[in-house]
């Protein structure tokens, strides 16, 4: 069992070269000029912390965006650098940095690896160029190989590479040629999103004017399962809904989420869950250097997670692993038999096909993936 007084730690980089069309995070291109006063802001932030965790042991560090990679590398290795001052991360084992092909060299890889980052999480999304002009992306294909080869010579030997299926206008051979052109490089861990059109998005407006039309469920479906098959074959464990890994390099920071233990976010729209309290930072990134400058945290829409809601979202992140929900474990968190506290959603979907009880696990059933929005509704 994990203590309860360990910790995942989220940084938020929200600085693009260029914005993606089809990307609803918090992020913003052009405002280079707001870097050293978002990142004083962010220091600021930490030292605010480390009264707060004291005695908690950070395990994973996930530096994510935004481009994380696109601001420089000074930034980063001073904000790892004072985690390491400010947090207890002696048993951190896991510190994992997004980047984007177009924005890595040698050194910075290099400046990366010296402040102790292991991890590096690479947004390819296709192998052809034309989807990734498509989708707004800044890189070639050519910029991807040229710098995951340079990440490798840096010293990284745990990355993951992003890839996204259901673009509109990919056939189903660009995505087949996607994935066994990565799954050739043998990175750690894949991950394979489905693309989901976001409101307040480019893509989201070009929809609602009829310029875009999104790929029919039974392609998605096809390239989803094409994905699960094929890298099964090439030595990747399916853990969970999205991700592959080869044996023990699943992203212990996502597992932090996905059984729902406690972590901290920093930097502007950072979410956290800690002593059972769920909130996030401003969005707004002036507000957010505003309000640290302040020395106060930048912290709104904090609730207290009512038993029942953590029970729920227990379920509902848990069914997301390909393992599904440990009885025994539910057991010791609940104190309460989950076959029991569930009985009827749990007999409704066992009925539809859309899970299955093995070996002390509920687990969705194949069924169960292609519709898991609705076995996750069942425990709302």
């Amino acid at each position: 069992m994990q203590s309860q007084k360990d910790l995942g730690l989220y940084i938020h980089i929200p600085f693009c070269k260029a914005k993606c069309l089809y990307c609803d995070f918090n992020s913003f291109a052009c405002r280079d000029d707001f870097v050293p006063a978002y990142f004083n802001a962010l220091k600021k932030e930490i030292c605010l912390y480390s009264d707060i965790i004291k005695g908690h042991r950070i395990k994973t560090v996930f530096i994510g965006g935004g481009t994380p990679s696109y601001v420089g590398a000074h930034n980063i290795y001073e904000i790892v650098s004072l985690l390491k001052q400010r947090f207890d991360m002696d048993s951190c084992f896991e510190l994992t940095i997004e980047a984007n092909p177009g924005t890595m060299d040698l050194e910075k890889l290099s400046v990366y690896r010296n402040a102790g980052i292991n991890r590096l999480s690479i947004g390819l999304q296709a192998w052809q160029n034309h989807l990734l002009k498509n989708l707004g992306r800044i890189h070639t294909v050519e910029q991807f190989e040229e710098n995951y080869h340079l990440a490798v010579k840096a010293g990284f030997d745990n990355i993951n590479v992003d890839l996204i299926f259901a673009i509109p206008g990919q056939s189903f051979e660009n995505w087949e040629e996607t994935v066994n052109k990565v799954a050739k490089l043998n990175p750690r861990h894949i991950s394979c999103y489905s693309l989901i059109i976001e409101e307040g998005t480019v893509f989201g407006t070009r929809f609602l004017e009829g310029e875009l039309t999104p790929v029919e469920d039974e392609l998605d479906r096809k390239m989803y399962w094409y994905a699960v098959e094929k890298l099964k074959t090439m030595g990747y464990k399916h853990y969970e809904i999205s991700n592959f890994s080869k044996e023990g390099f699943e992203c212990a920071h996502n597992l932090t989420y996905w059984k729902e233990r406690e972590y901290i976010g920093i930097g502007a729209s950072a979410h956290s869950y800690f002593n059972g309290q769920r909130f996030n930072n401003t969005y707004n990134i002036e507000e957010y250097v505003k309000i640290l400058n302040s020395d106060r945290l930048p912290v709104e829409n904090q609730i207290t997670v009512e038993r029942k809601d953590e029970i729920s979202e227990f379920m509902m992140l848990g069914l997301r692993l390909v393992d599904g929900v440990n009885v025994r474990e539910f057991k010791e968190r609940f104190g309460e038999d989950v076959l029991e506290v569930f009985k009827g959603q749990i007999e409704s979907l066992l009925k539809r096909g859309l899970i299955k009880i093995e070996k002390g696990f509920i687990k969705l059933t194949e069924l169960g993936f292609d519709l898991a929005n609705q076995a996750f509704m069942e425990f709302l």
